[in-house]
């Protein structure tokens, strides 16, 4: 048998034995640990000459790792997220294809020129995903991450080395926080703890992200809350709001940041699973506030 023939069959066991742990991307995660371990992409293994001798051991453990649930990012150390590749593991939350909606809506928006630079901070940064691919949109910004993980700012600060994002370790829920930024902030987004403290998650979620990162309280607002609250006060008139929230708390995120009176052009918006997944919207300015 060939090396082909051979990294074929086996790719083809792979899948089979991952679909039966009911892992629906089975045939993209067999081919993607192939690639890892033979330090090629996906669609170059058909070019393959011939793996190292450990090659195959090392598959079938990765293999049977992943059937076990052990996320295929765990796996391979990385996280694709908009523009970049990110280093992850365990202690941080691995960044998912649905948050990149709110990174795209980020990114169209116009934000002003100023000398400075535009002043933007991602609230929960875990992994530094939003605040990172933002830097790159506006490499002129001031970009300030925050999470209150120590594990997940490891993951962090790998990421960002070399960059000018500022990582700070901190707790959102912390009213006073960073005062400094009253009204200046021009973009704050956020991907919260935001998961109802009930819900029933896949293995990959539930079993290998880090709870604090994951569950909001009885309905997932707890945190947002406290968002919202850091947005009211950071954000200077006319600045932009995002945060992402559970599928079931679109209707209560927008309600939230309507009763504040500080927010105009609320929008509730859809992930790209066509699923309720973030809410936009704008800092009034004072005049606003004094007409209401």
């Amino acid at each position: 048998m060939t090396i082909q023939s051979e990294l074929r069959c086996a790719i083809d066991s792979a899948t089979t034995l991952l679909a039966a742990a009911g892992i629906d991307s089975a045939r993209y995660d067999a081919e993607e640990l192939a690639a890892y371990l033979a330090g090629t992409e996906r669609g170059r293994l058909p070019l393959l000459d011939s793996p190292d001798e450990t090659f195959f051991d090392r598959y079938h453990a990765a293999i049977a790792a992943r059937s076990r649930r052990v996320p295929l990012q765990h796996l391979t150390g990385t996280a694709a997220f908009g523009p970049l590749t990110l280093s992850v593991g365990p202690g941080v939350f691995v960044p998912r294809p649905e948050t990149e909606a709110m990174l795209e809506w980020a990114s169209s928006q116009r934000l002003d020129q100023t000398p400075a630079g535009p002043v933007i901070v991602d609230v929960c940064t875990g992994s530094g995903a939003l605040g990172l691919a933002l830097a790159q949109r506006w490499p002129d910004a001031r970009v300030v991450a925050i999470d209150d993980s120590e594990a997940a700012l490891d993951y962090a600060r790998r990421n960002s080395a070399g960059t000018t994002v500022t990582l700070l370790c901190a707790d959102v829920t912390d009213p006073g926080l960073l005062a400094e930024l009253d009204g200046q902030v021009d973009l704050l987004v956020s991907n919260p703890p935001y998961v109802p403290d009930a819900a029933e998650l896949e293995p990959e979620v539930g079993e290998h992200d880090p709870p604090r990162a994951l569950f909001g309280g009885p309905d997932g607002m707890a945190v947002i809350t406290s968002v919202v609250r850091l947005a009211g006060r950071w954000l200077r008139p006319g600045g932009l709001f995002a945060v992402e929230h559970d599928d079931t708390t679109s209707g209560q995120t927008c309600q939230l940041l309507c009763a504040t009176g500080l927010f105009d052009d609320i929008v509730a918006r859809m992930d790209l699973n066509g699923r309720p997944r973030f809410v936009t919207a704008r800092r009034r300015s004072n005049d606003d506030e004094v007409r209401r």
